[in-house]
């Protein structure tokens, strides 16, 4: 009807002009809006209620737009501008990302690889080039430190390992796992920043033995490796920030549900075109 229209378009278009187009008056408009509940104020509770179940499972990450895509994909029909609108009366609002400390090390005694990605991180085939970094977690036990490989092609994490200490094993577990799940060819890439322990021998040599070729960012800059830093600035405004782990048990916990049950199957990307890294790997085909 002509007063719905003018309502779902209501903030997008002025009132006034959208009343002389459909030839209605704005009284007439005004007062069929604020009537008492009605089956339109009945079906945006169910929407609310459906848009909350996105936002708590999103963990406040997504704004308006995921939301809206992420309800269409479970087949709950709804306009971009009406979940807006009902996020914004019921003062839903994603998490404000914080500037997170970057993990970068500036004393490699190893030689540095050289960049082979020069940010390029736009990949057609997977497990073409993986992204290496690690990070730290406090807990009240003290430090937690992740470190993750993550493949360009469906940003999936394919790797990780924790421990309380940023040794050796941290990130061979890392990669013993990728290398595990994922069997690539040789050839692949690997890049990181020109931390130590990713110049360690043993390291490398583990690399060599399946024919992954290394990669490094210039010193000190972090844009060389954007995608790794990214995934970590999610997961501290999307858990860690948030959290108040207890263990380094509770954080290993959360962590491991974050990456395998909600980043690597659920959370949509832009850059994948609003599909989770799962999803995306099903669409292209990959075992």
């Amino acid at each position: 009807m002509k007063y719905g229209f003018i309502r779902r378009h209501e903030d997008e278009f002025s009132i006034t002009p959208m009343c002389r187009v459909m030839k209605v008056s704005r009284s007439g408009y005004y007062a069929w809006r604020e009537r008492p509940a009605s089956d339109r104020a009945g079906r945006d509770r169910e929407l609310l209620r459906q848009i909350q179940q996105v936002h708590a499972a999103s963990r406040q990450a997504y704004g308006a737009k995921k939301t809206w895509l992420e309800l269409n994909e479970q087949g709950i029909p709804c306009g971009k501008h009406r979940v807006a609108r009902l996020r914004k009366q019921a003062g839903i609002e994603a998490r404000r990302k914080r500037r997170f400390r970057l993990t970068v090390e500036n004393h490699a005694t190893a030689p540095a690889a050289p960049n082979l990605v020069q940010r390029q991180f736009q990949v057609a085939v997977p497990d073409r080039i993986w992204v290496g970094d690690m990070t730290f977690i406090r807990t009240r036990q003290g430090w937690l430190h992740l470190a993750i490989l993550l493949d360009l092609f469906s940003r999936r994490v394919v790797g990780w390992s924790m421990s309380e200490r940023p040794d050796l094993a941290l990130v061979l577990n890392a990669l013993n796992m990728a290398l595990e799940q994922r069997q690539p060819e040789r050839g692949l890439i690997h890049h990181t920043d020109q931390g130590t322990i990713y110049a360690a021998r043993a390291y490398r040599e583990r690399m060599q033995e399946y024919g992954l070729l290394p990669s490094m960012s210039a010193r000190g800059n972090a844009y060389d490796n954007a995608v790794a830093e990214s995934f970590f600035g999610n997961l501290k405004n999307e858990l860690v920030h948030h959290s108040d782990f207890v263990s380094r048990d509770a954080a290993r916990a959360a962590i491991f549900d974050y990456i395998e049950l909600f980043y690597n199957r659920s959370r949509i990307h832009q850059s994948l075109g609003y599909v989770s890294p799962a999803r995306f790997e099903q669409m292209k085909g990959v075992a």
